[in-house]
Formats: structure tokens, C-alpha cells, sequence
């Protein structure tokens, strides 16, 4: 794997560290505002409601330049954001910073992933993305427990700073490792847009806010779940999410091999497996070792599909692929956002701590569905080319000759009718 890769996977453990942190310094952030923790969660609302209206919005102001230099103007605005948000002297501030800190995402994501496509051959391409993606799932083990460690015993803002000096990294490391790959020929914006006219580019996105989705509404509410459930002290709670972390990077590794051998078959076992494993977790949660245990392999399972989904939706904008890289980026935080909603709707209507898992396997079971579905569409129009482009006539190149005495007696009976 090329070394360039580094460099985009140390942006994306700043990105993902950033993203994630945040949850576990919402009691610090609210008492140093003085506003409610509910008030205070409105830092991890913006920053996914960021994502999803950024990531289309930077990659379309970014058409006009080399990827390679949208990628460094991301990660210079990544750091402006977290310098904000580390020095805001009021709450509206911190929130704007993590605005200004999200928009970078999911365009980082989506023009990384085809620059890091880019850089590989053909058959190596999930396997690059994965890499890439590495970053974000190293973030979950180290980068999100190490800032909620530091933000409790130093500060918060002493966490962002840190951050901010990752973003400062991962710029020079673009700028020094990534190659100024020339753009596509021919590629405008109209050219980006109409990928999204294919009916399996939309059925991959679907398939992401699905899968992805289904593994936000059980951790979203994990903490209740482990403590009032299973049994686990508050404290416990970090280490648990660093098994969920740690099931993340190898999921994430062995979704990107398999997925550059047969891409579809990954998908139809990491999301029946999630849906099944999600199932079960309203049962596993009962048991401290069974729930630990579970809660690795939702991880693990979870990114399994990220890699092969991510380079679905590249396969399927061929030619134009950015902007719907991008936004499918933008799908995984569209699907975090709708997983935690339905799962606090499940739990205000009474049904009790694990009845976010239940919603979580409808949800990655109907990702199965889609990607049954795709799969079928994409042999019936694969059938159908065949169809057309076959000889139907015995004059057609490539089509059998009859005989010799038969190619003559048909012209000689029609001139007889």
C-alpha cells in the first residue's frame, strides 16, 4: 500500500476523534456554559447534521481544483474548527466551531476514498479505502478514550487543542505524501450529479443509512444498556466501547479483503450476521461477558460493510465518482441520526434499554434486502445487454450460417409468395 495512504488515514483519526469524543466530555463542556446536558448534546446534533449538508456542499466547491489540494483546504478548515471550538468563550461559539470542524468530513471521506482508490490497482481498490478508514476506527480505540481521559483530567479544551495539532499533521502529511493526481478529463459538475440517476448508486446509499443505522441504535444507548441491564459500573462503560472499537478496526480490515474478491457476497454476510447479532444483543445484554462480547462483533460486523459499501456506490458512478463519495459519507451520519432517534422513540414509548437492538436489526435486515435486490436488478440489466447486444439475424457477425443450400431456397421461397 502506498505511503500516501498514511497520511489520509491520520486525517481520518483526527476527523474520527473529534466526531466521537465529544460524548464523553458533554458533562465538562455543560457545566463550563452553564447549560443542560440535553442543550449540550446539540454539539453531537449540529456536527452529524454538518456532515450531511457538507460533504455535498465542499465536494461541489471543490470541482474546480486538484483533489489533492481540496484535501489540504479540508483539513486546514478541520483544524480552524477545533481551534474554535477549543477557545470559544460561549456556547454558540463551541457550536460553530463544530459546524465549521464537520463540513470538512464527509468530503474528506468521499474524495479520499477515490484518490485512495486512485493510488492502487484495480483489484486492491477496497482494500486502500479500508485503509484509509483505518484512521477512523484506530480513533474509536485510542483517539476518543485518550481526549475523554485528557478533557476529564485537563480540560476539554486542552482535548480539542490536541486535535487540532492531529489536523495540522495529516495536512503536511497530504501535502508531502499524496500525489498531485491529475483531474478526469472532461468531469463537470452535471457529470457528478447525473450518478446520482443510477438507480444502484442510490440503492448503495440506501443500504449504508440501513446497515450502518441499525449498529448506531444500540450504541447510541449503550451506556444505559450496560449499566441498568448488564450490570457494568459507569466506569466500565469506556472500556467497553474500546472492544467496540477494536472490533471496528478488524471488521473494517477484513470487509475491505473480501470485498476486493466478492463484493456482494460480503455484504449479504456482514449485514445478515449484523441483523442476526443485533437480535440477539436483547438477550446478550443481560449477561456482563455475553454483552461485552456481542457489542465487539456489532463493531466488528458494522464496519465490515463500510469498505465494500463505500466502493459499491465508486463502481456504480463510474466516471464521475466524487460527489457521490462523498455523499455517501454523509448517508453513514444521516443513518446514525435516524438509528438514534428511532431508538429513543422505542425507549419514551417504555419498551426498555434493549429495544434499540430490535430496531437495529430491522434496520440492517432491511439493508439485506436492498442488496438482494441490487444484486437481482444489476443481473436482469446485466441479461438484458446481452440480449441486445446479441446476433438475432444469420447475416449478424458471430451468428452460426445455415448451410449453404438452405441460404439460398429462403430468398427463392419469399420471391415465390
Amino acid at each position: 500500500m502506498p505511503l500516501a495512504l498514511l497520511a489520509l488515514a491520520i486525517g481520518a483519526f483526527g476527523i474520527g476523534t473529534t466526531e466521537f469524543v465529544i460524548m464523553g466530555l458533554l458533562p465538562q463542556v455543560a457545566a463550563d456554559y452553564a447549560v443542560s446536558i440535553p442543550a449540550a448534546g446539540l454539539l453531537v446534533t449540529g456536527y452529524a447534521l454538518g456532515v450531511v449538508i457538507g460533504a455535498p456542499l465542499m465536494t461541489v466547491l471543490g470541482t474546480k481544483i486538484s483533489r489533492k489540494r481540496m484535501l489540504m483546504l479540508l483539513m486546514a478548515l478541520f483544524v480552524v474548527g477545533n481551534v474554535l471550538s477549543a477557545l470559544a468563550p460561549a456556547f454558540g461559539v463551541m457550536l460553530a466551531g463544530r459546524v465549521v470542524a464537520s463540513l470538512a468530513h464527509g468530503a474528506f471521506f468521499g474524495i479520499g476514498s477515490v484518490v485512495a482508490a486512485e493510488l492502487v490497482a484495480p483489484e486492491k481498490k477496497a482494500g486502500a479505502i479500508a485503509m484509509m478508514f483505518t484512521g477512523l476506527t484506530v480513533a474509536n480505540v485510542v483517539g476518543v478514550p485518550g481526549g475523554t481521559f485528557i478533557g476529564q483530567a485537563i480540560g476539554w479544551r486542552v482535548t480539542f487543542l490536541i486535535v487540532a495539532a492531529l489536523g495540522v499533521v495529516g495536512l503536511l502529511g497530504i501535502a508531502r505524501l499524496v500525489p498531485d493526481l491529475p483531474r478526469p478529463e472532461g468531469v463537470r459538475l452535471r457529470h457528478e450529479l447525473a450518478a446520482f440517476k443510477n438507480a444502484q448508486v442510490l440503492l448503495a446509499m440506501a443500504m449504508t443509512v440501513l446497515g450502518f443505522g441499525g449498529v448506531f441504535a444500540a450504541i447510541t444507548y449503550i451506556t444505559p444498556m450496560m449499566t441498568e441491564v448488564a450490570g457494568y459500573a459507569e466506569s466500565s462503560v469506556t472500556w467497553l466501547l474500546v472492544l467496540f472499537g477494536l472490533g471496528m478496526v478488524v471488521g473494517n480490515l477484513i470487509g475491505g479483503r473480501y470485498a476486493d474478491r466478492r463484493l456482494m457476497p460480503m455484504l449479504y454476510v456482514s449485514l445478515g450476521a449484523l441483523a442476526l447479532v443485533l437480535g440477539l444483543f436483547t438477550v446478550t445484554a443481560h449477561d456482563k461477558v455475553l454483552a461485552a462480547v456481542t457489542v465487539t462483533l456489532i463493531g466488528a460486523l458494522g464496519f465490515a460493510t463500510v469498505p465494500p459499501l463505500q466502493k459499491r456506490v465508486l463502481d456504480q458512478a463510474h466516471g464521475a465518482p466524487t460527489l457521490a463519495s462523498a455523499v455517501n459519507i454523509g448517508a453513514f451520519n444521516l443513518g446514525n441520526a435516524l438509528a438514534a432517534w428511532l431508538g429513543g422513540m422505542v425507549i419514551a414509548a417504555g419498551l426498555g434499554y434493549t429495544a434499540p437492538n430490535w430496531v437495529g436489526a430491522l434496520l440492517a435486515g432491511s439493508a439485506l434486502v436492498l442488496a438482494v435486490v441490487s444484486a437481482a436488478l444489476e443481473r436482469r440489466s446485466g441479461k438484458a445487454a446481452q440480449v441486445q447486444n446479441a446476433p438475432d439475424a444469420p447475416d449478424a457477425p458471430g451468428a452460426p450460417h445455415a448451410p449453404a443450400g438452405e441460404a439460398v431456397a429462403g430468398p427463392a421461397l419469399t420471391a415465390r409468395r
